[in-house]
């Protein structure tokens, strides 16, 4: 089936659209540039900053001139993430989608419907001239998924709505009035590259087949990560045999669970077997504990060609000490709302740089503000103490849930209207905008929902095609039915 015969047909037009222009975060020019030639097709005034957040605007519907104005907002950026055998330029390649049943994905690579789904239903809203609502406002901002940077940007006055629509969660049927904050916190270890011994036999070890995820939205479902996996063997190995570590990395965005690490490993071919029955023994162990969340990983070793260069024996072991200590995961639950993530952390990637550094990347989020520098300082000591260079990320506040919001009654009554069954009010450990735009306008009373995506900032991300039909009646809805002012 053809994505644009999906209903509601003009959202899943302009997802379509928005899947064929290349968005990765921080290089939003592609569709900054999609943006205002729609705006310009459909006479819309526009407004861009100089971060390239762009607000679009529309006045109200006869007879609905009298009604407050709603600033509906989804953010431009995706995550790119592919498999390792997948071909593709998400700079220059439009994004390659497959019906499966009742699901929308991609072919191996992630689809972007975060937020792109967000983005076709502000669309659909501008380009419409048979839906009721008031004035309204339509943001979208850059570079949501690697440091917030257009919200931080916004500036007052921008926008002069006094309600906000965040386009931006994951769960059809549930309504978000508060979310995490979030903080990075990177170390940095210099070594001294060694050269390697041409009598030593060499591996590289492989993780795969992890299905990765969102560390905000997915954290608490167990997944492993392919980080902890792969320095929990090498910790093993070096309590059995010695070893030179010649290369190590995995993982790669700070909001993605690492679904996939490498290392290159030199050992004495009499010590060969023993790490071939480790490695068996180990996998075994992994299998067992992950059969119910990630049945598909894989831990392959193989003979590979002699590097020229090993990590000197030193910050070897402290970077694989510090990582196996790294905490990683849920931290704590929240006493506020029942079964709510409150604070976590994610060891979300390990990268060797050309300057003899590699560099660790974490995030931490937190519902209370206290918590979140309690787990980044946590993280930052373990790395401290292991010698490392550490830097925190200015990071972003939470959102705190306001249970006397009157837009959210509003959107609770239109549901409930809609499909005779109450919505979920809940709030998110995944962190969103909202926070920032508080700080810019104070006013505001502010909601987040969406349709339901799966395994976002993964390859398997996909969302559930009914739902978008679902969540779109709720969007009008609820337009139609706030009050006057």
């Amino acid at each position: 089936m053809n994505i644009t015969e999906l209903k509601p047909q003009i959202v899943w037009k302009f997802f379509h659209q928005i899947t064929q222009v290349p968005r990765p975060s921080k290089k939003e020019g592609k569709i900054i540039e999609y943006l205002k030639s729609f705006a310009q097709e459909y006479n819309i005034p526009i407004k861009v900053d100089e971060a390239g957040n762009i607000l679009m605007s529309k006045p109200a519907t006869p007879g609905k001139e009298n009604l407050p104005t709603v600033i509906l907002q989804s953010h431009m950026d995706m995550v790119c993430e592919k498999n390792n055998d997948t071909v593709h330029d998400f700079e220059n390649d439009p994004i390659e989608t497959i019906v499966d049943g009742e699901w929308l994905g991609a072919k191996g690579t992630t689809l972007g419907a975060d937020n792109g789904i967000g983005m076709a239903a502000e669309l659909a809203l501008l380009a419409s001239n048979d839906i009721e609502h008031g004035p309204i406002e339509c943001l979208f901002t850059v570079d949501e998924e690697t440091g917030l940077t257009g919200a931080k940007a916004l500036k007052e006055g921008f926008m002069t709505g006094d309600i906000l629509l965040n386009l931006d969660s994951e769960d059809e049927g549930e309504i978000f009035m508060g979310c995490a904050g979030g903080k990075d916190t990177q170390a940095i270890f210099h070594y001294e590259p060694q050269p390697t011994d041409a009598n030593l036999v060499y591996l590289a070890i492989n993780i795969k087949g992890l299905n990765g995820g969102h560390s905000g939205g997915e954290i608490h479902k167990g997944l492993g990560n392919a980080n902890k996996i792969l320095v929990r063997f090498l910790y093993l190995l070096g309590a059995q045999v010695d070893f030179t570590l010649c290369s190590i990395n995995g993982g790669n965005l700070r909001n993605a669970i690492a679904r996939e690490a490498q290392a290159v490993i030199g050992v004495a071919s009499k010590d060969k077997e023993t790490a071939r029955i480790l490695l068996n023994n180990f996998t075994a162990d992994i299998e067992n504990e992950l059969k119910h969340v990630d049945p598909n990983v894989r831990i392959i070793m193989e003979s590979t060609e002699q590097p020229e260069t090993s990590i000197n024996e030193e910050c070897k072991n402290r970077l694989i000490w510090a990582l196996h200590a790294c905490p990683h995961g849920v931290m704590g639950m929240s006493h506020d709302i029942e079964g709510l993530v409150e604070t976590s952390t994610n060891l979300a990637s390990v990268k060797m740089a050309p300057d003899n550094t590699i560099i660790v990347g974490t995030s931490q989020r937190s519902s209370i503000e206290s918590c979140k520098n309690m787990i980044a300082n946590q993280v930052a000591s373990t790395f401290k103490l292991a010698g490392a260079e550490v830097k925190h990320g200015d990071g972003y506040p939470g959102w705190a849930p306001n249970p006397n919001s009157k837009i959210l009654k509003v959107a609770q009554e239109s549901y409930k209207k809609l499909f005779n069954k109450e919505a979920k009010i809940m709030a998110i450990h995944a962190g969103l905008e909202c926070g920032l735009f508080l700080e810019k306008y104070p006013h505001l009373d502010m909601i987040s929902f969406g349709p339901t995506l799966r395994d976002v900032h993964s390859p398997n991300e996909r969302i559930k095609i009914d739902t978008v039909d679902l969540w779109w009646s709720h969007l009008l809805e609820l337009l139609k039915s706030i009050p006057a002012k």
